[in-house]
């Protein structure tokens, strides 16, 4: 096995390039750290190009290894494997995939889906743990509506405990989407304190998508105008709303409540 022991090393180069959203893009290649993370890319079908592993880091474990050609593997000493980590506590697994991007006309769809909207997410830990919801109630999709924020941030990568590999994850305009749900009679939901209506008294049985907007701003003026329904989380302190991750998964699990799943 390969051991590289210079952070002056050209894949090492790279892969501290790759924490930059304008090197993924230019490049298509994303991190994955973490042994977890890594397996649930492998199970999405998710293209390995390289692995660094720290055996001083990871131990004995070698499942992970078993999995992949020993060629994609290069062992890595513990001061190159800090520096192109980005977790406090490494397990000493890192690699380096192909971004696997799927559009808007490519997402499956069950009979009744239960659809997951976020306008213009900007933050990459309330990202990772939307999709971290979306997977423990199988969402049918997670759809990103004019991000702020790049899907393959290894920040995301990490706050979803690979679930965004999992999920159904695509990225659209506010046209696209709003003829893609017509074209799928899914009704909308928009979650904002500003309607009478609580979150537990919408009917989301039928093909249904959550909307949820920005912390600071919530949904813009033309999600509000568009969304079928507007539905509220009701508040009994001082302020009038929730963590965007937490409000998501308070009407998703509504949802997965009323539909008996």
């Amino acid at each position: 096995m390969e051991i590289i022991t210079s952070t002056q090393n050209p894949k090492i180069k790279q892969a501290v390039k790759l924490q930059g959203a304008k090197e993924r893009k230019e490049s298509g290649l994303i991190l994955v750290e973490g042994k977890k993370e890594i397996s649930l890319a492998l199970k999405a079908e998710i293209e390995i190009e390289t692995l660094f592993y720290c055996a001083h880091l990871a131990g004995e474990e070698n499942e992970l290894l078993l999995l992949l050609d020993r060629k994609k593997v290069i062992n890595v000493s513990p001061e190159v494997f800090k520096k192109i980590a980005y977790r406090e506590h490494p397990d000493g697994f890192l690699a380096v995939a192909q971004a696997k991007e799927i559009r808007l006309e490519q997402v499956k769809l069950s009979k009744k889906p239960l659809v997951i909207i976020l306008e213009a997410v900007e933050k990459p830990g309330n990202l990772g743990a939307i999709l971290r919801s979306a997977d423990a109630a199988k969402a049918d999709a997670v759809i990103i509506c004019d991000p702020k924020t790049d899907v393959f941030n290894p920040n995301v990568v990490r706050a979803s405990l690979g679930t965004v590999f999992t999920n159904q994850v695509a990225v659209s305009g506010f046209k696209e989407l709003q003829n893609w749900l017509k074209a799928n009679s899914i009704k909308t939901f928009a979650a904002t304190p500003h309607t009478k209506t609580s979150y537990t008294k919408a009917d989301y049985t039928g093909p249904s998508a959550i909307l949820v907007g920005t912390e600071h701003e919530g949904l813009s003026e033309k999600w509000m105008e568009a969304a079928d329904e507007k539905i509220k989380i009701p508040m009994k302190g001082q302020i009038d709303s929730l963590n965007a991750s937490v409000s998501l998964a308070i009407v998703l699990f509504e949802a997965v409540r009323q539909r008996g799943v």
